[in-house]
């Protein structure tokens, strides 16, 4: 079974690549903030809320992560400073949007969302890889990094989860987001352009199942059997 990835780094690549996965989850991080600080507009939750429900799904999926990887010190603890921004974004989105009037649509909320799935996907699985995990396991921690800080979002926000409803591809998106990294680093693809290919695959794949209205079939129970 494949595990990890095939070669070794110099030390500067791996700086470079731990670089480039901080960058990664900074993006994402922010990109699934906002997404959760819409969600939580939408509501018309308190102020205390709207912190709560973007710091859910910003650091919702990458915490689970890091408790099933057994990883310590968790990644916003290590960035504390994370912290910080995030508060930062929610306070100043609620007087921007307060000032101008905005309505806040679910459509809105989905391209943030979309652009996270990708950065997080592409993030969480090279995590995965470095601790030494087999492909597959690898891909699923990619999956649950991307997917289930939007499922705790949903959650609070007293909704079924949209990655499950929804019908248009999100975890299908991930899933082969991060397949699509592990096939580039065994293909002989390192670093960033590997993370870059896995991010744009799983962050297309969304955007394009948003913008065509493609869905997966929902299931179709008989109600006449018995």
């Amino acid at each position: 079974m494949a595990t990890g990835r095939p070669g070794g780094r110099s030390g500067a690549g791996k700086d470079a690549l731990n670089n480039a996965i901080t960058f990664i989850e900074a993006l994402a991080t922010l990109a699934f903030a906002l997404s959760g600080l819409l969600a939580a507009a939408r509501k018309r939750l308190d102020a205390v809320g709207v912190v709560v429900v973007a710091g859910l799904a910003a650091f919702g999926g990458g915490t689970l992560r890091d408790i099933l990887l057994d990883r310590r010190p968790f990644f916003w603890v290590t960035h504390a400073d994370w912290l910080w921004a995030l508060l930062a974004l929610c306070v100043g989105a609620m007087l921007f949007l307060r000032a101008r009037h905005f309505g806040v649509t679910e459509r809105a909320m989905q391209w943030p969302d979309a652009l996270g799935l990708g950065l997080f996907t592409a993030g969480g699985t090279e995590i995965a890889l470095a601790n030494g995990m087999p492909a597959f396991v690898a891909v699923l921690m990619g999956m649950v990094t991307a997917v289930f800080g939007g499922v705790l979002r949903d959650i609070v926000c007293n909704e079924i989860p949209s990655a499950f409803s929804d019908h248009r591809p999100y975890a299908v998106c991930s899933f082969a987001g991060g397949w699509v990294l592990v096939g580039a680093q065994q293909a002989g693809l390192q670093g960033e352009a590997a993370l870059a290919a896995a991010a744009l695959t799983a962050t297309g794949l969304r955007v394009l199942a948003l913008a065509t209205g493609w869905q997966l079939p929902p299931w179709r129970a008989d109600e006449n059997r018995r």
